[in-house]
């Protein structure tokens, strides 16, 4: 399901020349622009709060200063890269952080989890049409197949084409059959590993904190014991680690992605590649993004909780903006000769269906 939205996104970036809410605006009635836009809106930014709140939760594991300042400290510095340096900056300094995720894998084989349980649960899982169930359930379509995702990609084909010199819309449309191959085989091989340390950390917290009798995670100390296996007394370093990078990409591509939507609603010139002063109003989205974020932060939420929130507001937003997409990637006046095929559609359709039916589950949960 990842591969496929992302994918779907990538051409539909490469294809047009245009991101996802420029090609909204240019083919389709306002109405429909802006109520999926105000759903992305919402979504990214609460999103962007949960992470920043995470964030500074692993930081005082080690600082002993209140969350909300270091959430505010945590927020400028990602602010000023942004503005002064790029994305491809903080992704350059940031990304080695994000390796510390593997240590999940490591800690899951060393707890030992037992081998017969673990194959029973992968192969045979055991659904539940409960409210826990399926809010977690919904919280991890919100997370992996998420609006962010889908708006950033296009941006990012975009991005890149520009970054190449061809900065009119009529330079960057279109996409041969090698491009579009090689998106296939890059995000193929991306998505598996996202999905594969997504696995590890799932065992690997089964293995040790719900096997402790902890199923209620409060706080970032309470998490990194999931690390304890392979790291011992310093399992709180590789976990703050671990959030820390993470969250120094994630951020910019939430605070960014939603200004990138809401830029090319309004018409405004954008892009990671523009200066400030070339963007002005792009930037102070931005900066009003993050803004709203960090405030969100004061209302007191639990950082851990805030993150399942955070992913189930996505997954009700996801269903909606996939099925546009579907409809989009088939639409001729946008991609040409380089509509669907049918099993992607049929592969689409099932992955929409799916989504769509995990909220309204919640959904109905809620009510009965």
């Amino acid at each position: 399901m990842m591969y496929l939205v992302v994918y779907l996104s990538s051409k539909l970036g490469q294809v047009s020349g245009r991101g996802l809410f420029k090609v909204i605006s240019d083919f389709y009635p306002r109405w429909l622009l802006w109520s999926v836009l105000t759903g992305v809106l919402i979504g990214n930014t609460i999103e962007a709060a949960a992470d920043l709140g995470a964030m500074s939760a692993a930081v005082m594991l080690f600082v002993p200063l209140p969350g909300p300042l270091i959430v505010i400290v945590v927020a400028i510095v990602i602010f000023a890269l942004q503005v002064f340096g790029s994305y491809t900056l903080i992704r350059d300094v940031f990304r080695w952080l994000a390796l510390a995720l593997l240590a999940y894998v490591v800690s899951a084989l060393l707890a030992k989890p037992d081998a017969a349980s673990v194959l029973r649960g992968t192969l045979l899982p055991r659904i539940e049409f409960s409210r826990e169930y399926l809010s977690i359930l919904v919280a991890i379509v919100g997370t992996t197949l998420s609006a962010y995702l889908y708006t950033w990609q296009s941006n990012q084909e975009v991005e890149e084409e520009i970054a190449k010199g061809r900065t009119t819309l009529e330079e960057r449309k279109g996409a041969t059959e090698g491009e579009l191959r090689r998106s296939r085989r890059d995000i193929l091989i991306g998505m598996t590993f996202s999905n594969l340390i997504m696995y590890f950390i799932i065992l690997s917290t089964g293995s040790t904190l719900y096997k402790a009798g902890q199923t209620q995670i409060d706080t970032a100390a309470q998490a990194a014991e999931a690390l304890r296996p392979l790291a011992g007394d310093a399992a709180g370093i590789l976990f703050a680690a671990g959030v820390i990078g993470v969250g120094f990409l994630a951020v910019p591509v939430m605070t960014a992605g939603a200004a990138f939507d809401f830029a090319q609603a309004m018409g405004w010139k954008n892009g990671l590649n523009a200066k400030p002063r070339q963007a002005p109003k792009f930037y102070m989205a931005i900066g009003t993004i993050t803004l709203v974020a960090v405030g969100l932060n004061f209302l007191g939420f639990n950082p851990m909780k805030a993150m399942v929130w955070s992913g189930i507001v996505q997954g009700f937003s996801t269903p909606p903006l996939l099925l546009l997409i579907l409809i989009m990637t088939n639409n001729r006046k946008i991609m040409g000769d380089k509509v669907n095929s049918k099993s992607t559609n049929i592969l689409g359709g099932a992955t929409t269906l799916a989504i769509f039916s995990a909220s309204a589950g919640l959904a109905a949960s809620w009510f009965l």
